[in-house]
């Protein structure tokens, strides 16, 4: 069977899970798996760049998503104006004089001879920097954060549309992987694996506890979308009269028009960003990250500068992950910094780059709606066959008790077996890289 045969039958072959949870549960269902299965293939795709071409083994990956999240709001919701006056100078001015503080920290550490002189202005500087800092920002924090904390509590955003949070989302996450990279990509393997997830983590916690930000665990809600809401599809005469035309309840004729503009929306985004990257691939700088891959110390000594290489490729991958996350944020209509979980937003999606194939594009983008479609269905699908494995036993039985209620766990335990099946099977995926 040829590999056009092989992976046009792959993809037929999700294609007919999906159409088929349309057909047997609901197309709103469908629909949402597909949203979610376009996003999860451009996640993919980010994370393939990074370890599939250069081998670079990212742990991170749910502190780029949420940073794309973050974007969102930033980019999208009003401002705040009653924070600002509040207390929006303060905090600006806060976040230049720490900023301010580092850049003269490291013009001090370039332009000053090593010794004890240098030693002591370093610290001298740094720790009047940073008091300075704290005495401005903290004032200007408390002053935004008591203005309506139930309702606002922060500075809100630039008002924008939407869509351009997706790309500035991108751009945000190659921010933080720039500064990253510049420090951890010397590292080995292992270490950069720690350094990427502990550095996540703490995207995560500032999220969490930086009210002013972005409302912490609070949440921002209402997010402007770019399709309309679903109420106001059914509040629309002329939308009622064509959904009723068709034979279609309007709140179900809503829900699925939003859902295929989402759709329709995520399908250019993926289309654009594997093009990129399979332009990418098959350029003479894919061909040198992937030599930088198999082989650094020769690549070394060709002259390659392998630190700049990996650093570059970083940065794509994170930005690529940060524009899904906008994506994501968009289509849940709120940021939620509680529901950035290391399974989710790093395990499951490694887990498709090595299902679908690492090191191929295609096989990244197979692996993101595969996975994520299992990732829905499984749980569901997990009880009904406990229900009926259970059905003769009788009622109030342990072992019922006991198979019921494993049916939760189903997820964890198809994702672990169907690693072991494909390691065993398909070591190289089920779209190898050529």
């Amino acid at each position: 069977m040829s590999d056009t045969v092989k992976n046009t039958l792959l993809f037929a072959g999700v294609a007919a899970l999906i159409a088929g949870t349309g057909f047997i549960q609901s197309w709103n269902a469908a629909l949402f798996i597909l949203n979610m299965g376009l996003i999860s293939a451009i996640m993919a795709l980010g994370v393939n760049l990074q370890w599939g071409i250069a081998g670079l083994f990212n742990v991170g990956v749910m502190g780029f998503v949420a940073l794309g999240g973050l974007a969102t709001v930033l980019v999208s919701m009003p401002p705040v104006g009653d924070a600002w006056a509040a207390g929006g100078a303060r905090v600006m001015a806060g976040l230049a004089l720490g900023a301010a503080t580092i850049v003269a920290a490291v013009l001090l550490h370039r332009h000053m001879a090593a010794g004890r002189a240098r030693s002591l202005a370093m610290i001298a500087l740094l720790a009047g920097g940073f008091f300075l800092y704290r005495f401005v920002f903290d004032a200007g924090v408390v002053a935004v954060e008591a203005v309506n904390p139930a309702g606002t509590g922060y500075l809100g955003g630039l008002g924008l549309p939407v869509l351009l949070a997706w790309p500035v989302g991108g751009l945000l996450a190659a921010g933080a992987a720039w500064l990253i990279g510049k420090t951890a990509l010397g590292l080995r393997s292992d270490y950069l694996a720690i350094a990427t997830l502990g550095i996540a983590e703490i995207v995560i916690a500032v999220m969490k506890n930086e009210d002013w930000l972005a409302r912490g665990v609070k949440n921002v809600t209402g997010l402007p979308r770019p399709v309309p809401y679903e109420i106001d599809l059914q509040q629309d005469p002329a939308f009622v009269a064509r959904a009723e035309g068709l034979g279609i309840d309007p709140v179900t004729a809503s829900t699925l028009y939003t859902k295929v503009g989402y759709a329709i929306l995520f399908v250019v985004v993926l289309a654009i960003i594997f093009w990129m990257a399979q332009k990418a691939l098959n350029s003479p700088w894919g061909r040198m990250m992937r030599a930088i891959r198999d082989n650094e110390v020769a690549a070394e000594a060709m002259g390659k500068d392998v630190t700049a290489r990996h650093l570059q490729i970083f940065i794509l991958g994170s930005a690529v992950c940060g524009v899904a996350g906008a994506m994501m944020t968009t289509l849940d209509g709120q940021l939620t910094p509680s529901s950035y979980q290391p399974l989710r937003f790093t395990f499951l999606i490694w887990v498709m780059v090595i299902v679908g194939g690492s090191g191929n594009n295609l096989g990244a983008v197979l692996g993101g709606f595969l996975i994520w479609f299992l990732w829905v269905q499984v749980e569901p699908i997990g009880l009904g066959l406990m229900q009926l494995i259970t059905a003769g036993m009788a009622e109030g039985s342990a072992l019922k008790e006991h198979l019921l209620g494993s049916a939760a766990h189903m997820r964890l335990f198809t994702m672990g077996l169907i690693l072991l099946l494909v390691l065993r099977f398909s070591p190289r995926g089920l779209i190898p890289e050529k």
